[in-house]
């Protein structure tokens, strides 16, 4: 199986957990007395850094090489085209869920889970003071 591949079926699952909740805040936003509160805009955000799972994502078309991709993922593309879901590109170090899906270089993995976590890399920090 292709990464790409992969990659567009994570999107996909990934989704199919967060429309239902996304169909259930605008069904919510619709019956509440609008004179009493502001309502937020509901909309999603999917960072992927692989580029043919994001163009398969972005750009509705048939490729060739990725016709074999069961209908069944594409349900979102309909939350894309209405905007209530964008998909952004994100370079491959910044993406943050590659530490629980792949095995780093130490460094890396130190980076982004300080990231993560919040805290600063106390090993950059003694390098930085010489130790």
């Amino acid at each position: 199986m292709s990464t790409t591949e992969a990659e567009y079926i994570s999107l996909s699952t990934a989704l199919r957990e967060v429309i239902p909740l996304m169909n259930l805040l605008s069904e919510l936003r619709d019956n509440v007395d609008q004179n009493i509160i502001t309502l937020p805009t509901l909309h999603c955000k999917l960072f992927e850094d692989n580029s043919g799972a994001y163009e398969l994502a972005t750009t509705p078309k048939m490729r060739p090489r990725t016709k074999h991709i069961n209908v069944k993922y594409h349900h979102f593309r309909a939350y894309v085209d209405k905007k209530w879901i964008s998909v952004k590109k994100v370079a491959s170090e910044h993406q943050l869920a590659d530490i629980f899906t792949k095995p780093l270089a130490s460094a890396f993995f130190i980076r982004l889970r300080d990231i993560i976590m919040q805290t600063p890399n106390i090993a950059a920090d003694q390098a930085d003071e010489g130790v």
